[in-house]
């Protein structure tokens, strides 16, 4: 497993029962994680005076219950980035802080790489990796399907500072926009892909990652330029697993660019317990 270990004010205290207990910066919230199938003592008294609780429905979703009165969006920092926080209806709060592993390859491949490099970040939500590379250098096109998501970004991009770095703000439909790029001629040096489990499109299109996902990898390769650098492909989803998304990369780049394909689970790291907990897989081709 690769770990994020956050430089910032994020922290995994502890978790147990289904439950994460979080500090980000100077709020403590409890939300619900379903790998946490263990029971451990719950002996941290944050669990009993966190500041908000998740809650979910036996309907589906949930909400959140607000012990004391939080504002309405703060703001955590990261390796220079500054992120903006807000707890949604559907337990999230903008950022997946284990994709912090990720920001690191993606910033140290990019500097490293000796010439100007483009990326193309797809389902980008609100611009964890967009910030990390346009700060490396990189030129970046951020693309989501949601408009909001992507104001979210660019107001993460504000507070770090990056507002005047080229990056591409786009919203619309991954594989559309992927599609006119190709008749376009575009080209790109890495792509970054962090696609949903399961979602429909605007026209009530099922979007279903285990069944979807290979076809749009195929058609995204046919945007890597002549010398590509990386191709990154995250999963949250428990049914495809880092071998089955390093296979994938390996059948459609290596015969073409070579280089190596590598992948595993990233997590992060539990201070009550000194383990790491699992929180999804990503699978890295690069040259």
């Amino acid at each position: 497993m690769r770990t994020a270990e956050w430089r910032g004010d994020y922290r995994l205290i502890d978790c147990s029962e289904g439950m994460r207990l979080e500090k980000w910066a100077d709020y403590t919230l409890s939300r619900p994680d379903p790998q946490i199938i263990w029971k451990t003592p719950r002996d941290n008294p944050l669990w009993q005076s966190c500041d908000a609780v998740y809650h979910r429905s036996e309907r589906g979703g949930g909400s959140w219950e607000f012990r004391k009165k939080l504002p309405e969006s703060w703001k955590i920092s990261y390796n220079g980035l500054k992120f903006i926080i807000r707890p949604t209806g559907f337990k999230h709060t903008g950022l997946f802080p284990e994709q912090a592993v990720n920001w690191d390859l993606q910033q140290k491949l990019i500097k490293g790489a000796g010439r100007s490099v483009s990326v193309l970040n797809l389902f980008a939500y609100t611009g964890g990796a967009t910030l990390a590379c346009a700060s490396a250098g990189a030129s970046v096109c951020h693309v989501d399907a949601s408009k909001g998501m992507v104001q979210w970004a660019r107001d993460n991009a504000a507070a770090s500072g990056l507002s005047d770095k080229p990056i591409r703000w786009i919203v619309d439909d991954c594989l559309k926009f992927v599609e006119r790029e190709i008749r376009r001629g575009r080209k790109y040096d890495a792509i970054i892909m962090d696609p949903p489990s399961y979602g429909r499109g605007p026209s009530g299109e099922v979007w279903k990652l285990e069944d979807s996902v290979y076809d749009l990898l195929k058609t995204c390769t046919e945007l890597l330029s002549p010398e590509p650098l990386f191709f990154m492909l995250n999963s949250y989803t428990a049914g495809l697993s880092p071998s089955v998304m390093s296979y994938m990369l390996g059948a459609l780049i290596l015969p073409r660019f070579g280089g190596r394909v590598e992948a595993d689970e990233i997590g992060l790291t539990v201070e009550e317990k000194k383990m790491s907990l699992p929180a999804g897989s990503t699978a890295i081709w690069q040259r």
